[in-house]
């Protein structure tokens, strides 16, 4: 549903990790000089090997973080370190408790390590978005490291609150391209976005009334006079009524990513009312309406954002309580009701946007995204603050 690369972690150039697992100490001693310059690496399907030097004083090499899964978040945790104390750069007297020296730096090491999971266990795993949904970020299997990668694949969708129901369709795969000009690499497949329409139309959540106090100035308003200039016998059968419109999906709506495209297609009903005088409503009819929209998707700060502008739609009759009548005749009426109330309604909903997966006070920098098939890619550098 969703991938993560992390790539650049420090700065450094990445590679693989040398292990003084086999190796005499003074064969360690030589592998940690030569690759100190080096001091971050990856190491394939484990992790991350450390090469620290203090003034030439002792060098610590840490062949190992390996990286896994707990209970759906990420862990670390020591696989090998081996300390090595430089004698020419200790004074005689201390020699005999190179030992005891050696004996205490790797245990502080792994204390430190294990210091790191604290902070790891703030990824935002279950995220609430609002009264109606939150968005699970678990991981749905072990991270994989490469030469210059950590990859992780995390769950990413959406649920009611309290109610983790699964959607009628299921996600694709898909896996990033090469990348290495940023630190962190996102990819939000369509299945995301999809089962957050899954989840608010199960809500409910999917609909608006429009009334006549909605319409700016304007000569057109929402009564049962100026529909009846399309539709006749509607002011003669409700004269001087107000009216009012409801409009609901009828399906979830399905968002499709093509290179540099977003669409969104909605299915939807538009039920009319005439508002009698003590309030009642009294039905006049009920249109099919399939619509095409466009979006633009872009990230504000640790969240994804968007906007929606209308493209095309097509109107059915569904039923009538007025006698039959041509639909086309409503067709600029009803654009401008979506245009000018329904969309900037939803513009405001999704420019508010949806949390990224996070870790503390995470800020996303020089972020950058791309629409591909099947999924939009965020290339972005991290900083962390206080």
């Amino acid at each position: 549903f969703w991938t993560i690369s992390c790539s650049q972690l420090c700065g450094n150039s990445l590679g693989t990790a040398p292990s003084c697992s086999n190796m005499t100490e003074h064969q360690c001693t030589k592998q940690v000089h030569k690759d100190v310059d080096e001091p971050v690496r990856l190491v394939p399907g484990t992790g991350v090997s450390l090469i620290i030097q203090d003034s030439g004083s002792f060098d610590l090499a840490v062949s190992g973080l390996s990286i896994s899964t707990t209970i759906n978040r990420p862990m670390v945790s020591g696989v090998n370190c081996q300390a090595v104390v430089d004698e020419k750069h200790v004074l005689k007297v201390l020699i005999s408790s190179k030992n005891v020296l050696l004996f205490q730096i790797c245990p502080l090491v792994d204390e430190a390590i294990d210091d790191m999971n604290p902070h790891l266990k703030t990824l935002n795993v279950l995220a609430q978005v609002d009264k109606y949904a939150e968005i699970e970020y678990s991981m749905v299997e072990s991270p994989v490291v490469s030469n210059s990668n950590i990859d992780l694949s995390l769950k990413g969708e959406f649920y009611n609150i309290g109610q983790h129901k699964e959607p009628p369709f299921s996600p694709n795969p898909f896996s990033l391209p090469p990348q290495d000009s940023n630190m962190l690499y996102i990819g939000l497949s369509a299945f995301t976005i999809n089962s957050a329409g899954f989840v608010y139309n199960s809500a409910g959540a999917l609909s608006l009334y429009i009334t006549d106090d909605m319409i700016p100035s304007s000569p057109i308003r929402l009564s049962t006079r100026t529909f009846g200039a399309f539709i006749p016998q509607i002011a003669k059968q409700y004269p001087g009524l107000m009216m009012k419109l409801l409009v609901k999906t009828v399906k979830e709506p399905t968002i499709t990513f093509e290179p540099d495209n977003v669409t969104l297609q909605v299915q939807s009903a538009v039920t009319a009312y005439a508002i009698q005088p003590k309030s009642t409503l009294s039905p006049l009819f009920v249109l099919n309406l399939n619509a095409s929209v466009s979006a633009k998707i872009y990230v504000e700060g640790v969240k994804v954002a968007g906007t929606l502008t209308l493209n095309e739609i097509d109107m059915a009759l569904a039923k009538s309580y007025v006698g039959p009548f041509d639909v086309r005749s409503l067709n600029n009426i009803i654009l401008m009701v979506l245009k000018i109330m329904v969309i900037p309604k939803v513009n405001a909903r999704l420019e508010e946007g949806f949390p990224l997966p996070a870790i503390g006070k995470m800020n996303l920098v020089n972020t950058q995204l791309q629409i591909l098939k099947g999924y939009m890619l965020i290339g972005t550098d991290i900083q962390f603050t206080a």
